[in-house]
């Protein structure tokens, strides 16, 4: 596989996170808790996986974007590279908390501090990439003990309460905010890690994807018969709802089951998008979805602003049923795939993404 194929297929998983993010976001800002319990469940199928998906690519970012300076041992061209990262960071951070009063759920200033994070381990080797990974994924039950979890949550209207104090803000960044960087930046360090692997051999795409599937597989099935053991159970000193919530495979608390079970299914159809891309390289849907992940950071500002504010205008956001919140995020993907083609028919980048290169060069 060329590069070009390469690319092409990490950009069409970057469409897909996108795809994922809009139903999710657009479920959570109607409220969608009425109507089919299949598009209901269809719905709960993204929630914490698209997200966790799109920081996994931005760690395979991460490792193309310094690899040239990792393996060159030059100590000049590793200080670029982390003085690029950092920059990064800084703006994505500066970037977020603006666009945080719009969309309480912003993920970009997580982005930031996982990204202060990348720029002291993108030198570090392939094994301690997954220890740092394991460590920041462990330190989230560890913190649960120490800390309250539920602090500055209304869990009613999923609402963060006192955000702008520092004590508010800290927690969080690093705890419980919606993508806390315990244990969230575990995904993008993670995510370092499998874009120094050889995923342009067959063989070992092949091999990546099997192990993924049965960790994934293993990690669902096991948790899920803890959670139909303990239904009725008050084991541990606990009630059954808590038991549920410990034994959960959810993004809200995210336990390490969640992490590693996100993780696999990210790793899964990341491969799947290569092996798209490769085999249906001339196709249409190929080249489309190729091109919208190149839109990706101006198409998640837009979902927002103008997918949600045309929303908000016609009156539809809050107690929507979940087949209009669907057909919603449905026409948003579609008129989003729709402007990236005719956009970077003229353009080389996104507008968003031209004025990120601008800011951070």
């Amino acid at each position: 596989m060329n590069n070009s194929k390469r690319i092409i297929g990490f950009d069409i998983a970057r469409a897909l996170a996108i795809f994922g993010m809009v139903v999710v976001n657009f479920k959570i800002a109607m409220n969608a808790k009425s109507g089919s319990p299949f598009l209901l469940w269809v719905a709960s199928l993204f929630e914490g996986r698209a997200s966790a998906l799109f920081v996994v690519l931005a760690g395979v970012g991460v490792t193309f974007l310094t690899n040239k300076s990792r393996l060159s041992n030059d100590v000049g061209s590793i200080k670029t590279a982390r003085y690029s990262l950092l920059k990064r960071a800084l703006l994505l951070i500066v970037i977020g908390l603006a666009y945080t009063p719009i969309w309480e759920a912003d993920i970009l200033h997580f982005y930031g501090f996982y990204f202060l994070i990348a720029s002291m381990l993108f030198t570090t080797s392939n094994k301690k990439l997954l220890f740092f990974a394991a460590v920041i994924v462990l330190m989230f039950p560890v913190l649960m003990v120490f800390f309250d979890y539920s602090k500055g949550w209304d869990w009613s209207v999923f609402k963060y309460h006192n955000l702008w104090t520092i004590d508010g803000m800290v927690r969080h960044i690093f705890f419980n905010g919606f993508h806390p960087v315990f244990p969230w930046a575990a995904f993008l360090i993670f995510g370092m890690w499998l874009g120094r692997q050889e995923l342009s051999i067959i063989k070992v795409r092949k091999k990546l994807f099997k192990m993924a599937f049965v960790i994934w597989v293993v990690t669902e099935f096991v948790f899920l018969g803890l959670r139909t053991y303990f239904k009725d159970s008050n084991d541990f000193g606990m009630g059954s709802e808590d038991l549920q919530l410990l034994f959960s495979t959810s993004i809200i608390p995210p336990f390490p089951q969640y992490m590693i079970a996100a993780s696999s299914l990210a790793v899964m159809v990341i491969v799947l998008c290569l092996h798209f891309s490769e085999r249906f390289y001339h196709s249409k849907i190929t080249q489309w979805l190729y091109k919208t992940g190149q839109l990706a950071l101006t198409l998640y500002v837009a979902h927002v602003i103008l997918g949600m504010g045309i929303l908000e205008s016609m009156n539809k956001l809050g107690n929507q049923s979940i087949k209009f919140s669907l057909f919603s995020a449905l026409t948003f993907c579609v008129f989003s795939i729709i402007f990236s083609v005719l956009w970077l028919k003229y353009f080389k980048i996104g507008p968003l993404e031209w004025v990120f290169r601008k800011l951070t060069r």
